[in-house]
């Protein structure tokens, strides 16, 4: 309580004079043209500290408005490519500088350049991009804590990016990927002193900045353009705990840097649920997400990838890898890195679940437990090589291999409506699993002229393999009319999973006019998906008795034809883009055991068309509808009974229909610098022909029998908007961000063989708060709740509505000097959950670290769960089931870490950034 006395006693001394201002005015250039996006932004006379800034309008008017305690301020006016205006202003209510003109620069003017590159915010064409200097954080802060301070771009408690509601999906480092398509790696380990620069542009492929096509304005990509004298040297760190309950953590990071050259390397151990590559400044690898640990709706688990951070159960991982980046003068550019990662994963889930029947209902009760140990081995490549400034071939191969073994039990029990017991299972499994999936993409790029014209041909490869070898025993009791009859499974299963595709297509783009282009595409894709799967029942102490109905050797073949055409407009206001051509699938299927082929062709019409409109800078409108088609998976195809789960045989269905879905999307973007305000709006609607469902039919024993069919009339649309602005007052910022989104499905499925249809409802408000004072304290608290209603044309009675409440907050104290005290809370309450679980879940992470060693060592105390009061409690709530779920997740313990972060920097030349590399384009 001290603490927080002293921060209030702080907060009241320091509240002092202060001024409220707005600046009004015109840019124009010598011609007395208006200049559309200039940067105004106000300085301290004192200490040239950012007051406030602003971008000029479309007739170049600007309103410059703020608070600051300084009676004079120096007014700068800044435009790509002319001379920057310097003004000093008495600070008043309301300023009028009139009209400001600005002359066209002259680049030998090295002091002029200088002031001019120190705007906080500068828009050129199509990139954003802010200068680092000019945002104040802690001078310990990394690229994430430098984020939350630019205007439009919030990180959430996840660590996700957006900028004006447009998600960010990669950051790329001086042009070049930072460890692949991981952005948290770049975000919670580059430190904010070696920052020039923060661009933001929107996300190009290679392909599209080779040949100056437009890119995905829907997304966006951070590239992070490194200071001139820190772009030789490295930076590390490394961080070592232990704790209660054996749990412990070490990791570190390794980054050289020199000139185009870049080496990475990192390396991790721990039991706590992390990767280890994402460290918190506050929590390090225990991260600051205070929320419930959850698996996945099915209970299922995949071993084709790592299973790291807030994921089901509790996993011991160690992982380690490296990234290397380098560009020649001979137009040679590589870029490669492997990952290495061995998982140890504990889980365990009991359910209760009511199933739904058309004129009755039945319950099953389960606990599941697993124990998967896997390595995983991830490898990428990419090499470019351009023959002159118009050719470019690119080879991309990818690797990622998983060798694992599975220990799982299951115990069952199935109850009619009035509660009695009707069948009961217990089964156990031990599964080597192995997956290797190899691919390689090559691409040529040859283009014609500088006006947008090009040729592009490309081919993908790639191969995927499977092999499951699985020990299965189960013990099953069914009961009807008091009489209690046993069936034992005690098999060897071998399953070999194989798929082998081919893409192969071909663009070419021609200049019809000035940004009016005609693209003519074609597309063929090619699959073949076979699976052997056979079954030997135990007999003497072997497994030698071949069962033939529960094997299988069944292969699928797809063929896709997409030839399109379209007309397509580039220009700065308008963006016009159509693809109209034809979807052709053809599918086959080969049941070779009972020698039963399937061979179907299907046509549909092939649409992708987007329409963007830029009002203004930062406010913009689209609209686009697509098609695309997806073929049924090898599961749901196969004749042939799975039967692994003793109360739910399993057999797909040959004669399968490829789905269909038609999608219409729409939404709306707006950010006003002048106000630091945003608005955003979305709009999205999926209608489905030929839906993949499963059709199950309950037997009299209470054992379902299910296979798959095709249905017509899915839909599903979602709806939002949300709103957030931003005060700042020198050291003092607010930001609050209001949020409310609406789901709809409308499903049609099958319960007990009968036909119905569904319609879910969720209406989801939130609301995100943040305060924060330079180098003192941040506090962040948030709340949403999310209402839920799902209603039946068949038996009504089963109609749910329940709400779902979250309250989170999240503080950060950086007083007195050198010390760092962190909570994070979040209380959940679950609505309409069953007897017997928790309904709230309440976690409390808590650490409190002191610097020293000028602030390159870090010793931390930290303890998660401080309440012991975490749960995973959740209801789910399908289309013919209502159940809940427990899930086994890490409870409290406390940890001692040291973290020791090091550094060296010299001077080196700018990174080059040829034409062909760089995605910013002036």
């Amino acid at each position: 309580m001290r603490v927080y006395f002293s921060l209030l006693v702080f907060l009241i001394t320091n509240a002092g004079f202060s001024q409220n201002f707005k600046i009004t005015g015109t840019i124009t250039d010598s011609e007395s043209k208006p200049l559309e996006a200039a940067t105004v932004y106000v300085e301290k006379v004192s200490d040239s500290s950012l007051v406030s800034y602003t971008i000029s309008e479309k007739d170049g008017s600007f309103l410059l408005q703020g608070e600051t305690d300084a009676r004079q301020v120096n007014l700068f006016v800044s435009y790509a490519g002319y001379v920057p205006e310097r003004r000093a202003l008495e600070v008043e209510e309301q300023i009028s500088v009139g009209n400001i003109s600005l002359a066209v620069m002259d680049n030998t003017l090295e002091e002029i350049t200088l002031t001019a590159n120190r705007a906080p915010i500068t828009i050129k064409k199509d990139t954003l991009e802010f200068n680092a200097n000019s945002f104040n954080t802690r001078q310990d802060a990394n690229l994430e804590d430098l984020m939350k301070k630019l205007p439009g771009l919030e990180v959430d408690s996840d660590g996700n990016i957006t900028v004006n509601g447009k998600p960010v999906s990669r950051i790329l480092v001086n042009g070049k990927e930072f460890f692949g398509n991981d952005p948290q790696i770049a975000t919670k380990n580059l430190p904010k002193e070696i920052i020039d620069k923060v661009q933001v542009t929107d996300t190009k492929t290679k392909s599209e900045e080779f040949t100056g096509k437009a890119g995905d304005p829907d997304n966006k990509t951070i590239n992070i353009e490194l200071k001139e004298d820190k772009n030789k040297g490295y930076f590390s760190r490394i961080t070592a705990g232990g704790g209660t309950d054996d749990r412990y953590e070490l990791s570190g990071i390794g980054n050289y840097f020199k000139d185009d050259m870049r080496l990475s390397v990192l390396a991790s151990s721990n039991n706590i649920n992390s990767s280890g590559f994402s460290f918190d400044e506050v929590f390090d690898m225990m991260g600051g997400n205070a929320r419930s640990i959850r698996v996945g709706g099915d209970g299922s688990f995949s071993i084709n990838g790592n299973n790291f951070g807030n994921s089901g159960g509790i996993t011991k991982s160690e992982t380690g890898g490296f990234n290397f980046v380098n560009e020649w003068d001979n137009g040679l550019e590589l870029s490669t890195d492997y990952f290495f990662g061995r998982n140890d994963t504990e889980t365990r889930r009991r359910v209760e679940r009511e199933n739904i029947l058309p004129d009755s209902r039945y319950f099953i009760n389960s606990l599941s437990e697993s124990n998967l140990m896997n390595d995983s081995h991830r490898a990428n490549l990419r090499l470019e090589v351009e023959f002159d400034t118009l050719t470019r071939l690119s080879v991309r191969p990818r690797m990622n291999a998983n060798f694992g073994i599975s220990y799982r039990s299951r115990e069952q029990e199935t109850l009619d409506e009035d509660k009695f017991l009707k069948n009961s299972t217990t089964t156990n499994e031990t599964e080597d699993l192995e997956s290797v999936d190899f691919s390689n993409r090559i691409d040529f790029i040859k283009r014609f002229g500088s006006r947008g014209s090009y040729l592009q041909l490309d081919l993908n490869h790639s191969h995927e393999r499977q092999r499951n070898d699985n020990f299965y025993y189960s013990e099953s009791f069914f009961i009807s009319d008091g009489v209690e009859e046993a069936e034992i499974q005690d098999q060897y299963i071998d399953q070999d999973e194989d798929r082998n595709s081919l893409e192969v297509g071909a663009s070419k783009r021609s200049v019809l006019a000035d940004k009016l282009f005609l693209d003519v595409n074609y597309n063929f894709n090619t699959s073949k998906s076979t699976t052997t799967r056979s079954v030997f029942n135990a007999q003497n102490g072997s497994y030698t008795n071949f069962n033939e109905l529960l094997s299988n050797d069944f292969e699928v073949i797809s063929y896709v034809h997409t030839p399109n055409a379209g007309i397509n407009y580039e220009g700065e206001k308008w963006r016009i883009d159509t693809e109209l051509g034809l979807l052709s699938t053809r599918l086959q299927t080969n049941n070779f055991i009972d020698n039963v082929s399937f061979d179907n062709t299907f046509n549909n019409l092939f649409v992708d068309a987007d329409v963007r409109y830029t009002i203004e800078r930062s406010k913009s409108l689209h609209l686009g509808y697509s098609t695309r088609s997806n073929v049924p998976s090898v599961r749901q195809l196969q004749p042939v009974e799975d039967r692994t789960n003793p109360l739910n045989v399993i057999v797909g269905n040959p004669e399968l229909k490829p789905s269909f879905n038609q999608r219409i999307n729409f939404n709306f973007r707006n950010f006003d610098f002048a106000t630091r305000s945003g608005f955003f709006s979305y709009f999205n609607l999926n209608f489905i022909s030929n839906q993949v469902v499963a059709l199950s039919r309950l037997n009299e024993d209470f054992v379902r029998q299910t296979t798959f069919t095709n249905v017509d009339g899915v839909v599903n649309g979602y709806i939002g908007t949300s709103y957030s602005k931003t005060y700042k007052k020198d050291e003092r910022e607010f930001r609050f961000r209001v949020r409310l989104g609406a789901n709809y499905n409308h499903n049609v499925g099958f319960i007990n063989a009968v036909k119905y249809n569904s319609d879910q409802y969720t209406l989801s408000p939130a609301i995100f708060l943040s305060y924060a004072i330079d180098e003192l304290l941040e506090i962040s608290p948030r709340y949403s709740l999310s209402y839920n209603d799902i209603r039946y044309d068949i038996n009504r009675g089963r109609d749910q509505s329940y709400v779902n409440h979250n309250l989170s907050l999240e503080t950060t104290t950086y007083w007195p000097k050198n010390v760092v005290f962190g909570n994070d809370i979040s209380y959940n309450l679950y609505g309409n959950v069953s007897p017997g679980f928790d309904n709230t879940s309440l976690l409390w992470n808590t650490s409190l670290g002191y610097q020293f060693l000028k602030e390159k060592a870090t010793l931390k105390v930290k303890v998660y769960d401080l309440l012991d009061q975490n749960v995973d409690t959740r209801r789910m709530v399908g289309d013919d089931y209502i159940q809940d779920v427990n899930n086994l997740i890490l409870r409290r313990y406390g940890m001692l870490s040291f973290t020791y972060k090091f550094s060296s920097f010299g001077g080196g030349r700018a990174p080059q950034h040829r034409g062909r590399h760089r995605i910013i384009r002036m």
